[in-house]
Parts: structure tokens; sequence; C-alpha cells
């Protein structure tokens, strides 16, 4: 059992801090309601659970909730762990929320850091960092909580790694495992090169290795030939030299990458039988080996980007983040409702909930609906070509029938999840032109979830429906906020890591709403 090493956390001030307060009550609010609500924070419950999670190393074992106050201050001033360490020796602000005012040394070290975010990671603290909050917003009571309207979206985080074309992705796969092959088996790199007749790695850059006429596709596909007899090359010096090696993480993760932007960026050409470069991209293409998590995405058609999406679940009126996620950019948002829900309904049964129609597909939107839940959203439109799409046709499931934009009526049958117009009745129809290309009549599809859908589409028809849906601006202004605080660009590679630095950023921002919220009263 580790040994447990509490913060100690003295609400009074003392005389340095009492001098310093009324200082930072114009310009240093916010240090100052950390320093006010700290020992609420960090009550002796969540200290005792990341005691259990952090065991102290070192000749001057640290508080784990001292670290955790300092992973805030970190997101909210945007430093670095080595920054960091700088600023809690100079910045008095920091020293009046740590509780080391006038300290000469920092009471951490930039080791500590990274190993306390492990452990957070490990131990899924960063969830509970961020549950803390609500529970303070909770404990003001100006809020209730029995019935829950819940916001949900997402932005796009712009990924740290270095995105690449395919040359320079293939050309940085073969050094990976050129390099990793050497340490595996003990010899110089080079040796590993020269014994693989590996030429493109001898230049400053695989291009300039190559150095052909770009813009000549004869010149490109030679050019990719000679690269992929490289490339068996070194598998086949790997499989001599190295097979007892191969097994090693960094050796096998190597060549796992390479065969991956093989297989990502790489197709048969139908005439030569020959690889080429593929046409069109993969959906699921990683675009850096330095963070092999990021993905294409797309936020809007106008909007593509590199990286990652992060999700944020907010309930209104109080207004807080209950829930923050990092995802790869391609995964469609639907696919992380069922994940985050559970945020919401923790606290008491959910009442509302306004989301993108991104989300519509997930089957918690189902659920929700089905159990009550108001369900706030825009409508799937279809535009049909220019022709009458499916929301010109007024559907009335009760009395099981259709009614065309010419007023002519189908009948729903029992079960079936399509109704079909008469032949006879659409080719005499003076706006079938307008209607369908069909030879035997419009048919009109019904959704699974078509219920849902006419309510969502009757909201949109109807000037205070509308209104109500503008109601969803208040979660695009919290990440607005979380973007203010943790810039647009990941600060950390993986999903894991910057999951848990938008959940400390989302208690940051939980934090200032509730200083506003004191301030107010």
């Amino acid at each position: 059992m580790p040994t447990e090493i509490r913060w100690r956390l003295p609400v009074p001030l003392s005389p340095a801090e009492a001098l310093l307060a009324p200082k930072l009550a114009r310009t240093g609010k916010f240090y100052l309601f950390l320093r006010e609500v700290r020992a609420e924070l960090f009550d002796d419950a969540f200290q005792a659970e990341l005691a259990t999670a952090y065991q102290p190393r070192g000749t001057a074992p640290l508080p784990a909730a001292l670290l955790a106050m300092v992973t805030l201050l970190q997101a909210y001033d945007q430093v670095s762990d080595a920054e960091a360490v700088t600023t809690a020796q100079v910045d008095l602000r920091w020293q009046f929320v740590l509780g080391c005012l006038g300290c000469a040394r920092a009471p951490f070290s930039q080791g500590a850091l990274v190993k306390f975010r492990e452990r957070m990671i490990a131990h899924d603290l960063d969830r509970t960092l961020l549950d803390r909050t609500v529970a303070l917003a909770k404990r003001t009571g100006r809020f209730g909580w029995q019935h829950l309207r819940a916001a949900l979206d997402s932005s796009p985080l712009i990924g740290a790694g270095r995105v690449q074309d395919t040359w320079n992705l293939l050309g940085r796969a073969l050094a990976t495992v050129a390099t990793c092959a050497a340490k595996a088996v003990g010899v110089p790199r080079a040796q590993v090169i020269r014994e693989a007749g590996l030429t493109v790695l001898a230049a400053p850059s695989l291009k300039a290795a190559l150095d052909i006429d770009w813009d000549d596709p004869a010149a490109q596909a030679d050019a990719l030939t000679r690269l992929l007899a490289e490339v068996d090359r070194l598998e086949h010096w790997v499989a001599t030299h190295a097979r007892a090696d191969q097994a090693q993480p960094a050796l096998q993760a190597a060549l796992v990458a390479l065969h991956h932007v093989l297989a990502q960026d790489l197709e048969p050409d139908p005439t030569t039988g020959r690889r080429r470069l593929r046409q069109g991209v993969a959906g699921d293409r990683m675009p850096s080996l330095g963070d092999p998590e990021m993905r294409h995405g797309r936020k809007t058609r106008t909007r593509p980007f590199n990286g990652y999406k992060r999700h944020a679940l907010k309930v209104l009126g109080a207004d807080v983040i209950v829930e923050a996620l990092v995802r790869p950019a391609n995964e469609p948002e639907h696919l992380m409702l069922a994940t985050l829900a559970p945020a919401v309904t923790a606290h008491g049964p959910l009442a509302e909930l306004f989301i993108d129609r991104g989300y519509l597909a997930s089957p918690t939107v189902a659920t929700l609906h089905a159990a009550g839940t108001l369900i706030r959203a825009k409508s799937w439109t279809s535009h049909n070509g220019g022709r009458y799409p499916k929301h010109a046709f007024t559907i009335d499931l009760e009395q099981e029938r259709v009614t065309c934009p010419a007023q002519h009526t189908a009948l729903l049958r029992p079960g079936a999840r399509s109704v079909h117009f008469a032949a006879a009745t659409c080719r005499v129809c003076p706006r079938h032109d307008a209607c369908t290309t069909a030879t035997g009549g419009r048919s009109i599809t019904l959704h699974p979830q078509e219920p849902l859908l006419q309510e969502l589409r009757a909201a949109m028809r109807d000037p205070a429906g509308r209104a109500v849906l503008r109601q969803r601006t208040t979660i695009e202004h919290s990440l607005a906020r979380l973007n203010h605080i943790q810039g647009p660009k990941a600060r950390y590679k993986g999903v894991r890591k910057n999951t848990l630095d938008v959940r400390r950023c989302a208690a940051v921002a939980n934090l200032e709403q509730l200083r506003r919220l004191k301030t107010a009263a």
C-alpha cells in the first residue's frame, strides 16, 4: 500500500498571502479563486483517491493533489512542463495557489509532472478531476439537477504530428525500420543501409534521392518501382540478420507502420498489375508517422483538417462541461454518444438533449427518445437532385398514409419501411418531372426513427421550434472557450494523452464559470 502524502491546504490566508490577495483582485481573479476553492476541490476523499494511484518517488515525495493543481495551472496558462517549473519559481500567482509563496525552488520537477500524467491516464483521474469541478457546481445550489438539459458537439483539434505525402511517409517508414533494425542487431545504421542496398536513404531526403520530374507520371511509376524494390531488400535483410529480433517492440512497430503505409497509399494498377499510388484517399489513412493516431477529418465540406475531434458535453443552466473526449478526426460523431451520455445521466434524468445532426445516427438517440428525452437537432435534409425531397411529402404515421405535393395519397402497409405511389397516378401527374424519374411511380422510404425525424422537421418549420434549436449555440460557446484555453493544435500525440489535456482544460473552463457565478452572486 503506497504511503499517503496529503497536500496540506490551510484556508486562512497567511500574512504574506493577505498582502498579495488584493493585488490579484483585478488582474489575477482566477488564481485568487483557485486559492479559495483548492481545499474544497482537493478534499480528503479526492486526495485519498489520488494517493492510491500515485506512489511518490525520490528524495522529496510530492503530494499528488499538488501536482493535479499544477496540471490545471498549466492548462490555464498553456505552459510546458519545463516552463511550469520556471513559472513556479518566479510567478507569485502560481506560488499563491500552490502554497509556496516566496519559495526559491519549484515544489515539483519536470519529471514528476510527466510521471503524474501517466498515472492520471492509467487510473482515469483526469475524468475524476473534471467530475470534481462538476461537484463544486452542484454544491452552489443555484441550479436544479433533477431534470437535466444537456448539449453536445465537437470541434477540430489539429494534430501535433507532421503530415506527409505518400513519398515522404514511405521514406520515413523505411528509415525508421533501418534505424530500429540497426539498434536491434547492434550494428551501425550505415551498415544496414549498405548491406541492404538502400540508395534512397543516403540522400538528405527521399525525393532528392529519387531525383525525377515529379510532373511525369511515367517517371513517378519508375521511381515507385525502385522504392518498393528497396523496401523488399530491407525486409529481406531484417528477415536474414534480425530474425530473432523482429519481435522487439520498436522494430515490430516500425515494420507494422511500413506495411500500414504501403497498404493505405498503394493499390494494384489494373493495366500493368504493378502497384501504383492510390487514386483517392483511404478512409482510415494515417497521415503522420510521428502521431500514428491522427487522421484526415472534415468538420464541414469546406473545412478539412488533420488530427482529432474534441467532443464536449455540457449541462445547460449550470453551464458546466461534464465530459470531454478526443477521438480521431475521421471517426463519425454518432459513435461517441453512447460513451458520453452516461456522464449526464449519472447526475439525474436527462430531459432534453441538444445535438448536432451528426450524432443522430447513434442508437443511443433512439434509446433516449424512447425514454422520454426531448431530442433537439436539425433533421437530415435531402435535395433529391432538385426534385421533390422526402420532407416535401406529408407522412402521417398515425393514419398510415403519405401525401405527395400534388395531394395524392399512398397507404403504408403494416410493418413496411417504404410506401409506393401507383405508377398510373404518377405518370399522368402534372408534377411528375419535378418529382421523380422512375417509370414505376415515386417511392418513399421510412427511417427506423421516422417518428423522431418527423418531430425534428416539425420543429424546424415552426418559428418557436427554431428558437429552441438556437439554444444549441451554448455548446458552441463552450467549445470556443475550450479552444481558447487549449488552443487549436494538440499539445500531445495520441488520443488518450489529448483526452487528458481536453479534460483538464474543461475543468479550467468549469472553474472559470464558477468564479463568474460567485462574482455575480
